[in-house]
């Protein structure tokens, strides 16, 4: 900024925007170009999108929107997509602007709620704007972090509802990682809230190199220059040109483009070649159990330990470091790993400050919990400068994690991908174990847009001069897949949303039907899809030119051809039909025919490479995609065992011979001996068999026998263009001329399908409770007042509950256990399905649950609607045992949960009692709910919920 103009610009723009000029000098360092864009906009009166890279400090412009609303004397809402993040920025903004500025609202806590500035979940502002919070007077402006998160299939709805709903008068900043369609975005920003601005940054703070770990030794994963390392950092391949493999892992399959081939490192193509070399020889020796190994062969030599990749890393100096493995037993087991292998990466001095730090904040946990919660482990690993870090952790634990490693004292975090959802943990290295994880469904290949996240975090801004990648090698590693992978722009954002039935009550209830329907047509998920109409319409209107076209080459001078080659089309559809239907007909017959065969019936078989005479050893058994497989011995001594492709036509026992009970068809003697006899039997029956083996024609149904498609053949005959000279040619254009008007009519069907989508899904879930009068036209019932208080994804079912009195008569841990069914949900399908209940009423109260469930879900298929996933019951016996008074270790071992999950249920069943009781008005429900809410939380869960204060 050495030259005059420049100096000049800086000074026009401090005359122009005094209120940055303010915040910039509160800062110890110079804003990015990118960040006093968006700022500057936001000064001017805009709302601003800001799409940034993971760690280029794109929530210093959120930071910005708190400073002027201090400054002018306003409100700011800091919204976060979970309660760690809030957490976390409330205390970095009350050491900025001090306690009395600066409040925090999540489902745990409410701090200072009437503050200026109040952080919280986005679900909390949600349930403010439904509830016409007083908290919202003054509002001015919202920042939304981690804004992306709107794709989230579970929770992505609740960001478009704050965007839709918010008052005019708000200001939103929405920050987001970099997205390949944030101009797409952005312009339904502008739609929605008016002008806004949007500011894009590709380059990354601190250039990135990409690695392959391959035993011992860390590869450059491409040749020259990475895309990440290049100035400016800005991938070089967009979506459409990335290497895409057809299947599975991306590390294991595709074959990239000619640019890829250039760039990937040639040493690594040729391991991969070597590697697959070695596995594609070793699956073609013959085994047998001599040559079997006795112990477990040695592991391949390109596949570090997790210890080993740990110590390279640290001789490299390339520590502190992320370490990614996507399965929480994976981080726990990684942790126990470096314990036994004896490894230490502290100093003297941060051992010290590593046990001081560990003590205090958890000084507040009941001792009687600490072996339980694994906590001699953890502090022996911590005090080495190695933690795990996963969502089954306690919180408590995975704050100190955070704290410490952000400082510096944690040299390596094992942990899941949770960590790479905002919170702030930047590293010098990223490891990345695999490629591929477990989403609760599948094992699946994580997306270019989950490598740039998880690999975002490598390279500490002030800290690092670069960032380093380092993806480990495993069996059957491709290269240039991976390097796809890392060269990737990023990836689109789509929306995920759909209307719930409490957004339907809370919508009705405040505007009626018509505008809530219309306010949900400003969805972004219906903007995109508005967007992809454009494009087909455009397409429906080339075709319609075509046909016109087309039209003309049909042109017939002796009468309509488009009538008769229709014609011509029925005649060819009625014969095909005809022909399938006789095709199925026999194969009916000769599959019932199978059926009827029996041990030493002597058949001609009709088709196939074993047709002819053979002898049934086995009926074989049935199966419904195959029919019955018959096992049977030929003339020619061969036992086979056959389809329903060797019998086209049914068949028929011509005669029989008995089978002796001792015949092996192993034993080639046996074969022969009976092979004989049953040559001896066909040649006295002869070489066609009997007159009932064979078809009749009789049997055979024709088209002669079709007096309709006769009546189209004399039509068609009759026609005038029937004697047309040019009558095929006419016909080659009429078959091109019905091929696009198909076309066309299917891709004006989609323009249908697409237009208007959520309006109708929202009439279909007013249909819904318009049926069970939760809804009267414009208003909400008594019933539908409940509904609207109760934010759970089983909102229907708690409310029908809530409505016949399925809880009224439930004692507190009863209670408890019949919610649980509500908020459950279990991380793998191999859990047991009868899980432990309690016994009592509890257990009548459940049976009615699920009736009612199965009585809503059969009304959701008649509206053709899909929300009420099934209860899941595997926490019943774990929330009755708590609200009973048991200890955690008791509820731990009897639930085989792990700490973190169990405080996370317990959390949020606390959640959805809190409604019930809002929802159950002056009741004694009510109290015996709130009851629930005092006796769940305590011991740990009530330490889980306090935040300290800076």
């Amino acid at each position: 900024m050495s030259t005059p103009s420049e100096k000049y610009a800086v000074f026009r723009s401090d005359q122009e925007h005094p209120a940055v000029k303010e915040f910039r000098s509160l800062y110890d360092f110079q804003l990015d170009e990118f960040q006093l864009r968006a700022c500057a906009a936001l000064e001017d009166g805009h709302q601003v999108l800001v799409a940034a890279p993971t760690g280029s400090g794109k929530t210093l412009v959120g930071e910005f929107a708190v400073h002027l609303a201090l400054q002018r004397g306003q409100k700011c809402f800091y919204t976060t997509p979970i309660k760690a993040l809030s957490n976390q920025k409330y205390g970095d903004l009350v050491r900025r602007y001090g306690a009395d500025n600066v409040g925090l609202l999540t489902g745990d806590n409410s701090i200072n709620s009437e503050a200026p500035v109040v952080v919280m979940t986005t679900e909390v502002l949600r349930n403010m704007l439904y509830a016409r919070s007083q908290t919202l007077l003054g509002l001015s402006y919202v920042v939304m972090d981690e804004v992306h998160y709107l794709a989230d299939r579970a929770r992505g709805a609740v960001w478009e509802e704050v965007i839709i709903h918010l008052p005019e008068s708000v200001s939103v900043v929405s920050l987001s990682a970099t997205v390949s369609n944030a101009e797409e975005f952005g312009d339904w920003l502008e739609t929605v809230r008016g002008n806004t601005v949007v500011v894009l940054e590709e380059k990354r703070p601190v250039p990135l190199f990409q690695h392959v770990m391959v035993g011992k030794r860390l590869h450059d994963l491409f040749a020259g220059e990475a895309p990440t390392a290049r100035a400016g950092g800005v991938a070089q391949y967009g979506p459409q040109s990335s290497p895409k493999p057809k299947s599975g892992n991306p590390a294991k399959a595709g074959a990239a483009g000619p640019d890829l081939k250039d760039l990937v490192n040639p040493a690594l193509v040729k391991l991969a070649r070597d590697d697959s070399r070695i596995h594609r020889d070793d699956s073609r020796k013959p085994r047998r159990r001599r040559d079997m190994p006795k112990a477990r062969p040695p592991r391949s030599n390109f596949t570090p330990y997790r210890s080993d990749v740990v110590e390279e890393l640290d001789a490299g100096a390339l520590l502190p470091a992320i370490y990614f493995i996507f399965s929480r037993k994976g981080c726990e087991d990684a942790m126990l790993q470096c314990l036994r292998s004896g490894l230490r990466l502290t100093k003297p001095s941060e051992r010290d400050e590593i046990k001081r730090v560990l003590a205090e904040r958890t000084a507040d946990l009941p001792d009687e919990d600490l072996g339980v919660l694994g906590y001699h482990d953890f502090a022996e690993a911590l005090s080495r400068g190695i933690a795990a870090h996963h969502a089954g952790m306690l919180a408590a634990f995975k704050e100190v994690v955070e704290e410490l490693f952000a400082r510096g004292l944690i040299k390596v975090v094992f942990a899941t991908e949770t960590l790479a959802l905002g919170i702030n943990m930047p590293a010098r290295t990223v490891v990345l174990e695999k490629l591929g994880k477990w989403n609760g469904e599948a094992h699946v290949d994580i997306t270019p847009g989950e490598y740039t996240q998880l690999t975002g975090r490598a390279g500490r801004r002030g800290i690092d001069v670069e960032g380093h990648a380092v993806v480990l090698w495993q069996p059957g590693f491709e290269p240039r897949a991976v390097a796809g992978l890392a060269s990737t722009r990023t990836y689109p954002l789509r929306s995920s949303f759909s209307p719930s039935y409490n957004m339907a009550v809370n919508l009705v209830r405040q505007v009626g039907r018509s505008r809530a329907r219309d306010m949900l047509e400003l969805s972004f998920a219906q903007f995109q899809s508005d967007q992809a109409v454009v494009g087909l319409a455009r397409q429906v209107q080339r075709n319609t030119e075509a046909l016109e076209g087309y039209k003309d080459s049909i042109n017939c001078h002796l009468g309509d051809f488009l009538e008769y080659a229709a014609l011509r089309r029925r005649i060819g559809d009625r014969e095909s039909s005809g022909s399938k239907a006789r095709k199925l007909d026999r194969r009916v017959e000769a599959q019932e025919s199978l059926e009827k065969l029996r041990i030493g019936d002597i058949i001609r078989i009709p088709a196939g490479r074993s047709a002819g005479w053979a002898l049934v050893l086995d009926a074989g058994v049935r199966s419904e995609r195959e029919g019955p497989r018959p096992t049977v011995l030929t003339l020619d001594r061969q036992v086979r065992k056959l389809s329903m492709i060797d019998f086209p036509t049914p068949v028929a026992a011509i005669s029989s011979l008995r089978v002796p009970k001792k015949f092996n068809p192993r034993n080639p003697q046996q074969r022969r001996e009976l092979a004989h006899v049953l040559r001896g039997r066909t040649d006295m029956i002869g070489e066609d068999g009997p007159p009932s083996s064979r078809s009749r024609s009789g049997d055979v149904v024709t088209h002669a026998d079709d007096p309709e498609l006769q009546q189209m053949r004399a039509e068609l005959r009759a026609h005038p263009c029937h004697g047309c000279a040019d009558r095929e040619d006419h016909a080659r254009w009429a078959e091109r001329y019905f091929r696009l008007d198909r076309e066309n009519r299917d891709t004006q069907r989609k323009i249908d399908q697409r237009t208007n989508t959520i309006a109708r899904q929202f009439d279909r879930v007013c249909q819904v409770l318009d049926a069970l009068h939760y809804l009267d036209g414009d208003k909400t019932t008594e019933a539908g007042d409940r509904l609207s208080r109760i934010y759970t994804e089983l909102d229907l079912v708690a409310a029908e509950c809530l409505r016949v009195g399925v809880f009224d008569d439930l004692e507190v841990p009863e209670l408890a256990a019949a919610l649980a069914a509500l908020v459950y949900e279990s991380r793998s399908k191999d859990e047991p399905s009868s899980p432990r209940l309690p016994r009592g009423e509890v257990r009548e109260a459940l049976d009615r649950m699920g009736l009612i469930w199965r009585e809503l879900s059969a009304l959701e298929r008649d509206m053709r609607v899909d929300f009420l996933r099934s209860m899941d019951l595997g926490f019943c016996w774990a929330a009755y045992r708590w609200a009973s008074g048991a200890s955690l270790a008791e509820v731990l071992y009897e639930s085989d949960l792990a700490a973190g999950d169990f405080v996370r249920w317990v959390k949020q069943l606390i959640d959805l009692t809190e409604q019930v009781a809002d929802a159950a008005g002056p009741t004694p429900l009510r109290h015996t709910a709130r009851q629930v809410t005092d006796q769940i939380r305590r011991g740990v869960i009530a330490y889980a919920s306090v935040v300290d204060e800076p």
